[in-house]
């Protein structure tokens, strides 16, 4: 009887943020008609009777935007007709994840103190939209660069807006004497006003910068995209080159303020990108490199984001107590999750640090097979989010060679298993296969890694 082969579990696509308040109740075009007139003129009915608007219609999607803005962040918004109008879902889910990699405790804060965590939005546009969402979410305060047009010229300045929860500051800050030429130069360097150089103030300090870049090199290219009208100008789509060239300056800009910014990130229209601009970053001597994929609907976007700050290491030791089995328990467990959700999110936060994993749904359990390597990649939390960016991930070795293993010496094998104990309580179970391994020690350190994980996630 001839064998059948077994067909290769496809890798889970990635959904919107779970901390998205979008994530599990999308917004009611219907009910949203229904509370707000001006609204309901832009929703229409399928057959089947679903509530729908058009996608392609500018003033349909800055009507949506406007009405969530005001019905679930409490927020007055507008922009005038033509500017770049922004889904708030998807924004959402760059601020949540910035939000990730504040909580992650391998980069450590510029400073001490309990202070509020403050951004600076690179480019905040006539939307303002990372400012608002990220006071509104989440009690940040902002500084927002924003280029100016006045009588059709563009000023030679930078309008810094400060926002917070509970307050708005504007001030300007003078930029170099340079204009926006989208013929500048045949390399296609970008020549804009400046980034970060030259706006930041000397002795200023970030938590993190955000961008959303001009993705494209001309407004023919913008428009390729028949499925969707955001508008926006020339000023917040184009520079030439594209967003590499000005994310490139971003990285550049960032190699000279160094450690004034505890995280740089912005977002990346085109994955092709990715690899050239994180072989930059390596080119520049970043301590870390993180990636994301940001989905909502039918687009998809990227995460960049690098530190100078160095990495708080956790080196595994061959000193480490050893326990063959070691168990932690999942308890206040959200509603909306239950033992699948866990068992996924086990296997895909193994694979994202480059170990093998097979999960098996029936008997929920997940078989992992780690490298040295991968090992140190869980313990330091380095994200491998895309296929571009697996051999990109960039910490550097310490120098004391003897308080760390040899890489590809040796790996661990174990199970994670899940089970169910009472309603809102799993109980997490890891088995090391094979005791007697040297570097058995860290697997007490990864199993406490994945149970910090797992309750951040999963947990009330």
């Amino acid at each position: 009887m001839p064998s059948k082969k077994k067909r290769r579990r496809q890798p889970e696509r990635p959904t919107i943020h779970p901390r998205n308040k979008y994530s599990e109740n999308p917004p009611d075009f219907a009910l949203l008609a229904s509370l707000y007139p001006s609204f309901q003129s832009f929703v229409f009915y399928t057959r089947d009777g679903r509530p729908r608007i058009d996608w392609t219609d500018f003033n349909a999607t800055r009507e949506l935007t406007r009405v969530l803005l005001l019905h679930d962040h409490g927020l007055q918004w507008w922009i005038p007709d033509g500017q770049l109008c922004p889904t708030v879902p998807n924004r959402s889910n760059y601020i949540h994840w910035i939000e990730d990699l504040l909580a992650s405790d391998i980069i450590v804060r510029n400073n001490n103190s309990k202070e509020n965590v403050r951004g600076f939005d690179i480019g905040t546009g006539a939307n303002c939209i990372y400012p608002l969402l990220g006071a509104s979410l989440l009690g940040w305060s902002f500084v927002g660069s924003v280029e100016e047009l006045h009588d059709g010229e563009l000023l030679s300045c930078e309008s810094k807006t400060e926002s917070s929860a509970r307050k708005v500051r504007e001030e300007a800050v003078p930029l170099f004497s340079t204009s926006f030429d989208p013929l500048a130069d045949a390399n296609k360097r970008y020549h804009g006003p400046p980034v970060l150089l030259g706006v930041v103030r000397d002795g200023e300090k970030f938590d993190f910068c955000m961008c959303n870049p001009p993705f494209f090199e001309t407004m023919e290219e913008s428009g390729l995209n028949p499925k969707t009208s955001c508008g926006g100008t020339p000023e917040e789509m184009i520079c030439p080159g594209g967003e590499k060239a000005f994310i490139t300056r971003i990285i550049e800009d960032s190699a000279v303020l160094n450690q004034s910014f505890r995280w740089y990130t912005s977002m990346v229209g085109r994955k092709s990108n990715l690899k050239s601009l994180i072989s930059k970053l390596r080119e520049v001597g970043v301590t870390m490199v993180k990636t994301t994929e940001f989905v909502q609907g039918q687009t998809c976007r990227w995460g960049l984001a690098w530190s100078f700050v160095p990495p708080v290491r956790k080196i595994i030791s061959r000193h480490v107590a050893e326990k063959n089995i070691i168990s932690f328990m999942l308890e206040g467990l959200q509603r909306q999750f239950s033992a699948i959700h866990v068992l996924q999110s086990i296997e895909s936060f193994f694979r994202t640090c480059g170990a093998s994993s097979e999960m098996n749904a029936s008997s929920f359990t997940v078989d992992i097979t780690a490298s040295i390597d991968h090992c140190n990649a869980i313990l330091n939390n380095e994200l491998q989010a895309i296929d571009e960016a697996t051999s990109c991930e960039h910490v550097p070795e310490t120098s004391n060679s003897s308080s760390s293993l040899h890489p590809h010496s040796y790996g661990l094998s174990f199970r994670i298993s899940v089970y169910q104990q009472i309603p809102g309580t799993l109980l997490v179970k890891g088995s090391l296969q094979h005791r007697d391994n040297p570097v058995s020690g860290a697997f007490s350190l990864i199993i406490q890694r994945l149970e910090e994980d797992l309750k951040y996630k999963f947990c009330r």
